[in-house]
């Protein structure tokens, strides 16, 4: 059999190409954050990351130019020789001290800090046990540690018990959830977990890549429920709120010291160029200063579900300004998009394997930049939508009661 039989047999992104449906690595030409360009088209943007629409404020913008004139575009080496710059060591400090650990260490990249964090600290003979909703840079990271991994249900307490009750009592044991889950919009009902950990002699780490900016004023999952020192490792990235891309983890300083000499998505990465690292700062600064960005896209986030369930739609468990609309249906949910595009509103489509099977949904998300008109467009959109495609009850409208 020749290797590449398999790459002639993948035809379903190709037919939904043909059929003009095609969702995936689509192209805007232009994206001022809150609404974008796409094919000639203006779109309100309610499918990015962007949460405290940081990416255009001035502070960032300037911030970022200011360091490309100085330090150029790369820094041309990992951390571990040359690549290591103040701005990095400034970086970890900062970022240490705003989610209240003793130490950070910033990686390229967030899916970089999660494969070389767990990938480090879980070896031979250790376990990592995760939700089976983590991201897939914490499934990757397991897949390539030494360790043995487990998994229990979704945010499901018993299921994490159950899970530990089997392991060896003296093996070592790392937790690994999400704060908030990327699909879902729910939060991990940590105090229970903890808890549970704490019982099994298991250390927890918390991926914050969705919290921060989000929950206890910014600072995460942890602070969010007064966890902060109960939690071990307190992960986040840079492509959300913070404006720029790279990603970072945090706990211990003697751990960090060890993951600093063993993560080799760390060692063997060029590390992350200046102008990110001065816009991460930047954004550092504005959510420790301007609590109104938080304040406002919760108010957005609150707008739009009170919107949506007006409309009918099923937002699942969503309690952040992430709030999926499951449809459960491949094609529809691809349909769905096509449509809205149409109508002016840009959302993400996902679709096995990035849910389970039966689990198809437009995911949503929502900025602290969104002005009322930018909302209110877009549940125009989705209320059209809505009922051109039978997704919500017939009658449903944003005047119902």
């Amino acid at each position: 059999m020749d290797l590449f039989d398999k790459t002639r047999s993948f035809t379903r992104a190709k037919e939904a190409i043909e059929m003009g449906v095609y969702p995936f690595f689509q192209p805007l030409s232009d994206s001022e954050g809150t609404t974008a360009m796409f094919k000639g088209r203006e779109v309100v943007m309610i499918g990015s990351n962007n949460y405290l629409g940081l990416t255009t404020h001035p502070k960032v913008r300037a911030a970022a130019i200011d360091a490309i004139e100085r330090f150029g575009t790369s820094c041309t080496g990992s951390r571990f020789l040359n690549g290591t710059l103040e701005f990095h060591l400034e970086l970890d400090r900062r970022l240490a001290k705003f989610v209240g650990k003793e130490a950070a260490l910033v990686f390229p990249t967030g899916y970089q800090t999660n494969v070389g964090t767990i990938s480090a600290i879980v070896q031979k003979g250790d376990y990592v046990i995760i939700d089976k909703d983590d991201h897939a840079s914490i499934v990757d990271g397991c897949l390539m540690s030494r360790g043995e991994m487990r998994r229990f249900s979704h945010s499901d307490p018993d299921s994490l018990d159950k899970a530990l009750s089997r392991l060896p009592a003296d093996a070592g044991k790392l937790v690994v959830v999400d704060g908030v889950y990327s699909m879902g919009g729910d939060i991990a009902p940590l105090p229970q977990l903890v808890e549970i950990c704490k019982r099994y002699g298991a250390r927890i780490m918390v991926d914050d890549a969705h919290s921060l900016g989000v929950l206890a004023g910014g600072r995460g999952t942890a602070a969010h429920f007064g966890l902060t020192d109960d939690v071990d490792l307190i992960m986040g990235t840079f492509s959300k709120s913070f404006a720029s891309i790279g990603g970072f983890i945090a706990g211990d300083a003697d751990v960090l010291h060890f993951i600093q000499h063993h993560a080799r998505a760390l060692m063997f990465s060029a590390s992350l160029p200046a102008p990110n690292a001065a816009a991460v700062l930047a954004a550092l600064e504005i959510m420790e200063t301007e609590p109104q960005h938080v304040e406002r896209l919760w108010e957005n986030a609150r707008y739009m579900l009170a919107g949506l369930h007006r409309l009918g739609y099923d937002t699942g468990s969503s309690e952040t300004p992430i709030i999926p609309l499951l449809i459960r249906d491949d094609y529809r949910t691809v349909l769905a998009w096509h449509a809205l595009v149409e109508e002016g509103v840009y959302t993400n489509p996902v679709v096995p394997p990035g849910v389970p099977p039966n689990m198809s949904l437009l995911r949503t998300s929502y900025m602290a930049s969104h002005t009322k008109e930018h909302l209110d467009r877009a549940l125009v959109g989705l209320e059209t939508v809505g009922h051109n495609l039978d997704l919500i009850p017939t009658g449903a409208t944003l005047q119902t009661v």
